[in-house]
């Protein structure tokens, strides 16, 4: 059975490059919603995530929820092992597909098709899982001859097409989102709509951190509200919803 398991589980990123009494540092601390924390030589660190305690078991459909900069991001980056925590454990069990960075790792100059190859690779696919679906993702991309060409000719909708197309093409026991995705218009919106319930459908576990207090409400069972890094409150979704939106 799937799950997702915090135990006193915090994030720590390094400033680098930074001084203690930069004003800059004060920004970056109310832009991330992290404090701040002194290191050796004068350095800075923020501490993103803060014992975290969490389970989320096979049946879950989480709403990460929160202002920007609470730590949401970095709370499925941490689910998905983007991030490994500094201190506590994260126990996952069960396949992981992020739609959090679907651009993540398309090189502009390589081609349609070779940057299928290497965000599939990202994603934990073997070249024999990517080669049996490489057909139904160009195919559901609409891109035809231009597959074959590279990557910065294309315009920000073809190559959104691209990375939805690749990163969209496996379902997997746990589904991690940012925001509802909505890919292109008219006909390809509709077919991206439908793929994206299908995979959500299919999975057994989604965490979805959202602003959009209908979509959390009609989609999730359990939210997690997210404060300065810290989980300030966990619940039923009405609850919670209740809560935070008022």
């Amino acid at each position: 059975m799937a799950h997702i398991r915090l135990k006193n589980a915090s994030v720590v990123l390094p400033i680098y490059n930074s001084s203690a009494r930069s004003l800059t540092n004060t920004l970056v601390s109310a832009a991330t919603g992290g404090a701040l924390t002194a290191q050796r030589g004068g350095h800075l660190s923020i501490e993103a995530l803060k014992e975290l305690n969490l389970e989320i078991k096979s049946g879950d459909r989480v709403g990460i929820i929160g202002h920007n900069g609470a730590g949401k991001s970095t709370l499925l980056r941490l689910f998905t092992g983007v991030f490994e925590p500094s201190s506590g454990t994260v126990e996952r069990s069960g396949t992981i597909s992020s739609l959090v960075d679907i651009s993540l790792g398309i090189n502009p100059e390589n081609t349609g098709r070779e940057n299928i190859l290497l965000r599939g690779k990202l994603m934990g696919l073997s070249k024999k899982q990517i080669n049996q679906k490489i057909d139904e993702i160009i195919e559901f991309s609409e891109l035809g001859d231009y597959v074959n060409l590279p990557v910065r000719i294309y315009s920000s909708g073809m190559l959104l097409r691209l990375a939805f197309s690749v990163s969209t093409s496996m379902s997997a026991d746990i589904l991690i989102m940012d925001e509802w995705l909505s890919v292109g218009d008219g006909a390809f919106a509709d077919r991206a709509s439908k793929r994206l319930q299908d995979l959500v459908n299919q999975s057994e576990i989604l965490v979805i951190a959202s602003h959009n207090k209908d979509l959390i409400e009609q989609t999730c069972n359990k939210v997690v509200w997210m404060e300065h890094g810290v989980m300030k409150k966990v619940g039923p979704t009405k609850e919670i919803v209740k809560d935070y939106f008022g």
